[in-house]
């Protein structure tokens, strides 16, 4: 299956055309962390959004399962994010998911428990390509990593950590 760009898609500008409160519909949300997740996760045209999206459209990766988690949208599910804290943290992402008991957590590249939540910033190819497999089957996700020569490092990083599915 090739995969196309729209026509109209221009690669010099990347700039939203919508914000959270008038965003149209799409296959997955995927929710990027970053230093800033706490602001965004307090955001409430963003919080309501992520709440009214179906389970099986939203995605996140790094700390942007901490987003969803303070929406509340990852409670009684199984979920990752990165494993370690980095700079002036404290406290690893993966442990921060986990305080409370409302989430189940785990050291894994993919979590698919509806949402899909994966690793740290690396693992977030992994965790695309899952998308890409689920949404349009195994073959179109390896094409997609063959042509990106990640196939070996996706094969390595699923022998090291688990996709755990259907949790």
């Amino acid at each position: 299956m090739p995969i196309r760009l729209r026509p109209d898609f221009d690669a010099s500008q990347v700039l939203a055309d919508h914000g959270v409160d008038a965003a149209p519909d799409c296959d997955v949300v995927i929710v990027c962390g970053g230093a800033r997740w706490p602001a965004v996760a307090a955001d409430p045209v963003t919080r309501a959004y992520l709440r009214r999206l179906p389970a099986a459209r939203l995605a996140s990766v790094c700390t942007g399962a901490l987003i969803l988690a303070e929406c509340g949208v990852l409670d009684g599910r199984d979920a990752t994010t990165r494993r370690l804290a980095t700079g002036s943290e404290t406290t690893a992402p993966l442990d921060l998911l986990g305080q409370g008991g409302r989430i189940r957590t785990h050291a894994a590249t993919v979590v698919d428990a509806g949402v899909v939540t994966g690793g740290g910033v690396s693992l977030a190819i992994d965790a695309t390509l899952y998308l890409l497999g689920r949404l349009y089957g195994a073959a179109a996700m390896a094409q997609v990593a063959r042509l990106i020569e990640y196939d070996r490092a996706l094969a390595a990083n699923r022998a090291a950590l688990p996709w755990i599915v259907g949790s």
